[in-house]
């Protein structure tokens, strides 16, 4: 049992030892004086215990004060390890938040795009003069531009949280990237700069390349965007060898050049050593040199190359990296544009809520050869398919009274579906893998994302109408 039941304090301490080692003192000289003052040994033995005292009490005292000192230094890193969860459990609530908000960012963004896209689909089945189509052609650019753009700010976010892995599927780059190409330039033309486009291949080049173009692009676009917006005057040069191949492998080198504002040799250094945890303020004069370009370092990096930068201030630069590329023979075969994907009658309901985007899937649906029904929620998809029969169903996850989730749980519980098993296709604009897992966890079939892609609803609508048919 301790004999204080409270912590005693530094100068609480000094003061007691201090009247102490007084008293200690005081009782020894007393007592050898005036007691045993005739005998000298004696007095010389009180001399010596007087001196042991004063020594044990020195030694006491510096115990007292390192325990106590220690007990300090145990409370101090206490305070600071509560301190630090504390500042974890935060960043863990930020990180969160980040999440839910770049999720709500994509879906908010995918919905009116998918409307755009497929409305722009739609007027370009219609007769349209040269000058109408191009017209056509640059809002599909930009808009496929601005999907781009929303896909790399979410792929962005799981760089930086080191989530990433490549697609790799096989790609002809020349025509992959083309398209691509053509964004820029009309934004290069709104400042006034040329762009320049080379593709450098050999003549009897048969073979694609298998590599992830989504990713590839991604970096391109950083790259495109920094030179347009650093360069005043002049030109862009966006150059793409695919001359050097290596047995089975093909060498290619992308190049972005530009007449810009070019950068010194030690800012150069900086961005290349940037990570996406500096500070990014420090290099916002530096071809925005902070998160960005660290995303596109580390996206070269993951498809095994390396970025590398050239450039001299006032007269511009040079952003370039290699990637080594599995050939794959060309196995495509052309498919006529417009041919519907289903022959027989082919019913779907489509479970959505907004009355444009039931335009647009209502016009892509009925080019494949579908017939649609609509439902605007959940409720009323659960009541039509109990009423009509159906082939497929296409569900919209984010409904107002019942969700997709839902409202595909009451279709499967329903004696209908336990008859005929009708395939159930998730459509949302959210298409992260958590929204994908969900959906299966739910039921659900496959998923579909916004905005939708003819070939993948091709697919879709093939896979599951083959599966239905009569053997």
């Amino acid at each position: 049992m301790p004999i204080f039941k409270k912590q005693i304090k530094p100068n609480q301490a000094k003061i007691v030892l201090f009247i102490f080692v007084c008293i200690a003192f005081a009782a020894i000289f007393f007592v050898g004086f005036n007691y045993i003052e005739d005998i000298t040994v004696l007095q010389s033995l009180a001399y010596l215990l007087a001196i042991l005292i004063l020594v044990l009490v020195v030694i006491a005292f510096q115990f007292f004060k390192t325990q106590y000192a220690n007990d300090i230094e145990v409370q101090n890193l206490s305070n600071l390890t509560t301190d630090l969860k504390q500042k974890l459990s935060s960043a863990l609530d930020t990180a969160d938040y980040k999440s839910i908000y770049l999720a709500n960012m994509s879906y908010e963004i995918r919905t009116p795009l998918n409307t755009v896209l497929g409305m722009l689909n739609m007027l370009n089945q219609t007769n349209l003069d040269a000058d109408q189509k191009a017209q056509v052609e640059i809002a599909e650019y930009s808009s496929e531009h601005l999907l781009q753009l929303v896909n790399m700010i979410i792929d962005n976010a799981k760089v930086d949280d080191g989530e990433v892995e490549l697609n790799l599927a096989a790609i002809n780059l020349k025509s992959d990237l083309s398209r691509l190409i053509k964004v820029f330039e009309y934004q290069a033309w709104e400042k006034g700069l040329e762009l320049d486009f080379e593709f450098l291949f050999e003549d009897d080049n048969k073979f694609y390349l298998l590599a992830d173009i989504a990713k590839i692009q991604q970096v391109l676009i950083n790259l495109i965007n920094n030179a347009i917006k650093f360069t005043n005057f002049g030109k862009i040069t966006i150059i793409i060898d695919q001359t050097v191949g290596i047995d089975e492998d093909q060498i290619v080198t992308f190049y972005v050049k530009d007449t810009g504002v070019g950068m010194r040799a030690h800012q150069v250094k900086k961005i290349l050593n940037t990570s996406g945890k500096t500070n990014v303020s420090k290099f916002q004069d530096f071809r925005g040199g902070g998160y960005g370009l660290s995303i596109t370092k580390n996206l070269v990096k993951l498809m095994g190359g390396e970025l590398k930068v050239e450039s001299k201030e006032n007269k511009g630069s040079t952003f370039y990296f290699s990637l080594q590329l599995k050939r794959t023979l060309n196995l495509q075969a052309p498919i006529a544009k417009l041919k519907p994907a289903l022959l027989n009658k082919f019913n779907v309901l489509v479970a959505e809520d907004n009355r444009m985007n039931q335009k647009v899937i209502k016009f892509l649906l009925e080019q494949q050869g579908a017939d649609c029904t609509f439902a605007k929620n959940g409720l009323e998809a659960v009541d039509l398919y109990e009423i009509l029969d159906f082939d497929m169903v296409f569900m919209d996850i984010y409904m107002p009274d019942l969700d997709g989730y839902q409202a595909t749980e009451k279709i499967k519980h329903s004696k209908k579906y336990t008859q005929r098993k009708t395939p159930i296709i998730a459509v949302s604009a959210s298409a992260f893998d958590e929204d994908i897992e969900n959906a299966k966890l739910a039921g659900i079939d496959d998923f579909l994302a916004k905005p939708i892609e003819v070939e993948k609803l091709k697919e879709l609508l093939v896979k599951y109408a083959s599966i239905n048919e009569p053997a």
